[in-house]
């Protein structure tokens, strides 16, 4: 696995931790290619992908292009020489940049594929209320998501699951599967089989209106929706109150479901101290982790605290 040369692909967090774990293993990683550096915070520094980061402190040879086809940036990757790329939440990559290496190129995806293929596996796994997922290492092809599969790993979905627990654990699972599947291509000891023609559920990324709560669907599908989207990109609906001349935009993290008091869909009981429940098509939710726009995230409790849901409040679906 020594003489394996790797160049390894990736930008945030998740993928740091498979870069770190091909270090370990003591694999040759030749060059790291990630995102330009993009500015944040409030004075728009710019600032390095995680990825970048731990590369950096590595000492490892970083490569950022802006465009995947500039030609120096392609002359750059073949004179590093990699025998195998190895992808991990990057971007999509041409043809001319997944096909170079001899041994080719593989993708760590968040999913059992064919299911979920996309941008947000993790979310839309327990936003559709499945009882597991995992992850798979497959061969680059020209449609994304669909090539030759090496090897997968599975986990279940808890109920207490959240897609930042499910991802914090696919990231550690992962890791391990691309020290593994790299290990087989070395020994020349994989058997890649093509993925079913079956269209499995799809995972596209997920935009500002798509995490609007719906108070009128079922009281699972809403808890699901929830956790889904927690700590990101979090949940929301609109809090209208009684001589608020407007609604007051809130972000819901963790609810718990509550039963049948026979509120409304979207008709709220709040308790002033501890207790906020919302109404569904079919039973109530009780607010557990919220967040009120521009402030902090709490919970219930410390969220009443400072602030007042007058009898007659709602939440518009």
């Amino acid at each position: 696995m020594q003489d394996l040369k790797i160049v390894f692909m990736g930008t945030p967090e998740f993928a740091v931790e498979s870069l770190k774990a091909l270090i370990e293993a003591g694999t040759n990683i030749v060059g790291v290619v990630t995102t330009p550096d993009k500015p944040a915070g409030r004075g728009r520094k710019l600032t390095p992908s995680p990825v970048k980061k731990y590369a950096s402190e590595k000492s490892l040879k970083v490569l950022q292009p802006e465009k995947l086809k500039d030609p120096e940036f392609l002359r750059q990757l073949e004179s590093l020489q990699a025998d195998i790329q190895v992808v991990v939440a990057f971007r999509m990559l041409p043809e001319v940049v997944w096909n170079m290496p001899p041994r080719g190129t593989f993708n760590l995806h968040a999913s059992l594929l064919p299911e979920y293929r996309g941008a947000a596996p993790i979310n839309w796994a327990i936003i559709n209320g499945e009882e597991k997922t995992g992850v798979t290492t497959f061969f680059l092809k020209h449609e994304i998501d669909t090539g030759d599969i090496i090897f997968q790993e599975e986990i279940p979905i808890l109920p207490d699951d959240n897609a930042g627990s499910v991802h914090d654990k696919l990231m550690v699972l992962g890791a391990k599967l691309v020290v593994k599947t790299v290990n087989a291509i070395a020994n020349q000891n994989i058997s890649p089989k093509p993925q079913p023609h079956k269209q499995g559920k799809p995972a596209p990324k997920i935009f500002k209106e798509d995490c609007k709560i719906d108070w009128y669907r079922d009281c699972e599908t809403v808890h699901n929706k929830i956790r889904g989207l927690s700590p990101y990109p979090a949940a929301w609906t609109e809090l209208s109150a009684p001589d608020e001349e407007e609604n007051k935009i809130l972000k819901i993290f963790k609810t718990e479901k509550s039963g049948s008091s026979g509120l409304n869909p979207g008709d709220i009981y709040c308790d002033g101290k501890k207790i906020i429940l919302a109404g569904t098509r079919d039973g109530d939710l009780k607010i557990k982790e919220l967040q009120l726009a521009g402030k902090k995230r709490m919970t219930t409790e410390e969220f009443l605290k400072g602030h007042n849901i007058p009898d007659g409040s709602y939440f518009i679906s």
